[in-house]
Order: C-alpha cells, then structure tokens, then sequence
C-alpha cells in the first residue's frame, strides 16, 4: 500500500470514529431530555401541528401509503401520517429514531391514540440504520436532517427506501436570527459561558439554514423536483419563565453548553434567558416567537 493510500485509509477511519462518537452523544444527549419532553411535548405539538401536516401534504400521503418517518423524536410527524392512513389495512408508518428513550414515549402517544397497529417503531441513525428497499411510498423528517454528520448518506440511505416516485418531505430550521424560539436559548448560553458558535459545518440546530447545502444534497443523491417552501411556526408560552422552564427540560443543546457550569452558575444563565426572552412578550405577559422554516419535498 502506497504512503498516500496509508494516509487516505488513516483519514477515512479517523472521520468514521468521529462520526461515531458524535452519534453515540447525540444519542445519550436526547436519552437525557426524553423525561422534560414526556412531560413538555403538548406544549410544543399544539404549536408545531401545522408543520406536520404540511410535510404529510408535502409528500402527498394518502390512506393507503406505506410512510418512514426517520428521526421521530417523541412521534412526528409519524403520528400525525398514521391518523391519516387510519384504518386502511394497506397503510403502514416506519418511524424511526436514534434515542431509544424518545422513541419510548413516541410509543406511549402512538397507543393512546389506538395507533400501535399502523406505526412501528425502530431504534437506529438515519446514515446507516437498516431499511428495506424500494418499501416506502413517502419518506418524511421534521427538523432531523440538520443533526446528520453526513447528510449525503443519511438521504442515500432514505432515497433507496423509496419506490420509484416516491416522495420526500422534510423540514429544517433557517438562519438564528429567523428563529427566536432556538436562538434566544442559545445565543444566550453562548454568551453568558463565553463559548464560541460552532465551526460551519458542524451538524446542530441552524447546520442546513443555507437551502442550498440540501439541495446539492438532494440532487447529488439523486432526488429530483425538488421544491422549497419557507413557512412560519409560532411557539406561544404563558410567560418568559414557561419559556425558560420549556427549554431547560427539553433542548438538549443548551444542556451541552452548560454541562461544566456549576449548579448556580446554570441558575444564573437560565434566569439570563428568562430576561432574554421577555422583549416577545405581549400585554398579558405571554410570549409569542414566529419561527421560519425552511420545507424540502422531491421525489424519486
């Protein structure tokens, strides 16, 4: 083996053991905040419902399709394709997710909704969890792309899921200063702990705010008609400390940031939020964050 082969095998296998460390985190980071959204996630799907049913528009399921849903958290839009499908005995949702504790309570919803006999659930990273082949009428994914360390393979990965025609849907998050319900969060914590942003390029939050980086994603991948649509979700909360207490619970982000602060140095920067958030309140002391988001549907 030639000294340039050595050392393109050495980079390949230094960026698999990355890449493997950075899931094996984001898996014990989410498995970490999956008891603050069991108890949150109302909170959040009242406001973020309309998404849902966009992207299930989106991809154009009816009653009858066959659905994967990768990285569901706690069961969206999975759910909300399986009150579609309802009772036809030809449809059927795979949702899928990397944090088997988020997938528990995507379950637990799932069963209350007398939905277990049209989702299945399944533990495994969108990159190279296994899926069977030429299955799946329509692929969704609501605000999961953007933690891909390689979203190339991730939608290979869904891309070879899908029959011929199929379709995709799938939301991200635009640029920090378009979506306050995230970035007052953590500009804050950046700020008070002194910590930089990330490097670009470094899977998170605001990683596909340039549209651009996905759609050279898609059509590398081989998708075609690809579409973008940007939209608005409004979080509303009663208060700036509903806010605050909403996140502590349930960003797991933030909870990276603070993870070497003492305990009262975490209370002083959660309070620093909690100010933060107050310049979008209104007269009666709620808070109301219009959000943008950025849509992607294409098909195969």
């Amino acid at each position: 083996m030639s000294n340039r082969s050595k050392i393109k095998e050495k980079i390949l296998s230094e960026v698999i053991e990355t890449q493997i460390h950075y899931k094996e985190t984001q898996r014990q980071s989410w498995n970490s905040v999956a008891v603050g959204w069991q108890e949150w996630w109302q909170t959040f799907e009242k406001d973020a419902q309309r998404l849902s049913d966009r992207l299930v528009e989106l991809a154009k399921i009816s009653s009858s399709s066959k659905v994967l849903d990768i990285a569901t958290g706690i069961g969206e839009p999975a759910i909300t394709a399986a009150k579609k499908i309802s009772n036809n005995i030809a449809g059927h949702v795979l949702a899928t997710d990397i944090a088997p504790q988020m997938l528990s309570i995507a379950k637990q919803r799932a069963a209350s909704l007398d939905l277990q006999e049209i989702i299945e659930f399944k533990e495994g990273d969108a990159e190279t969890i296994d899926l069977p082949t030429l299955k799946f009428d329509a692929a969704l994914c609501r605000w999961g792309l953007m933690y891909l360390p390689d979203l190339e393979a991730g939608l290979s990965n869904i891309y070879r899921s899908l029959v011929d025609g199929g379709s995709l849907a799938a939301a991200v998050w635009a640029s920090p200063d378009k979506v306050p319900f995230l970035s007052v969060v953590m500009s804050t914590v950046l700020k008070e702990t002194q910590k930089p942003p990330p490097p670009s390029g470094i899977p998170g939050p605001f990683s596909l705010a340039d549209q651009s980086i996905t759609e050279t994603a898609l059509s590398n991948t081989g998708f075609k008609e690809i579409a973008v649509e940007r939209t608005n979700v409004i979080f509303t909360y009663s208060s700036p400390e509903e806010y605050t207490r909403f996140h502590q619970a349930i960003l797991a982000p933030a909870h990276a940031l603070l993870a070497d602060q003492s305990p009262k140095r975490k209370e002083e920067i959660w309070n620093a939020v909690t100010e933060a958030v107050k310049k979008y309140g209104d007269s009666t002391g709620s808070v109301k964050l219009s959000n943008e988001v950025i849509c992607f549907s294409a098909t195969k």
